[in-house]
């Protein structure tokens, strides 16, 4: 009997090792979105105090765009209608979500079953919406980012369905332990 289960916990072991590298990856991931909404979430907090449509008429000069393409007039016409407050309320909530992300990917790149499951919720709470973006305001870039976050999800929910088919067989039976 004790040879058995010996064995069980080894082959859990084993099965982890090839998971180490997918979470890793995923949490990489999670922490490269924090960087970005670091990023988003400073800018905007910088441009509260700056006038927006120089800062913009700057990069098209930079960028070397001709100032009198029609595109450029309805850039320049969206751009000041931005308000200091919702510049504020950008940067907060882009601040928050990079918490967020610091945390999921933290608690993965540890390989922490609280992150996994933290993950799971947090990701598939945002795939209907990713839906809706697609659906009424396409672009492959959206395409893409519900790909990602998709196969996000389906990886982690088979790792906490092998880590539960793992237990059960440890602990020598389901619905225990």
């Amino acid at each position: 009997m004790h040879e058995i289960g010996a064995q069980s916990k080894i082959r859990v072991a084993l099965g982890r090792i090839g998971h180490e590298r997918g979470l890793l990856l995923v949490g990489l991931f999670k922490l490269s979105k924090a960087v970005f909404f670091t990023a988003v979430g400073a800018g905007a907090f910088d441009l509260m105090n700056r006038n927006i449509t120089d800062v913009v008429m700057h990069i098209i000069d930079a960028l070397r765009i001709d100032p009198e393409r029609h595109f450029v007039g309805i850039l320049l016409e969206q751009v000041g209608l931005i308000q200091p407050h919702q510049l504020k309320r950008a940067g907060i909530l882009s601040f928050l979500y990079a918490t967020v992300c610091v945390v999921e990917g933290t608690g993965l790149m540890l390989e922490k079953q609280w992150a996994e499951y933290f993950t799971v919720i947090l990701t598939a709470m945002g795939l209907p919406w990713e839906s809706y973006e697609l659906m009424f305001r396409f672009s492959w870039y959206k395409v893409a980012l519900f790909v990602i976050n998709l196969a996000v999800l389906l990886y982690l929910l088979w790792i906490l369905k092998k880590r539960r088919e793992g237990e059960e067989v440890a602990y020598g039976g389901e619905g225990q332990g």
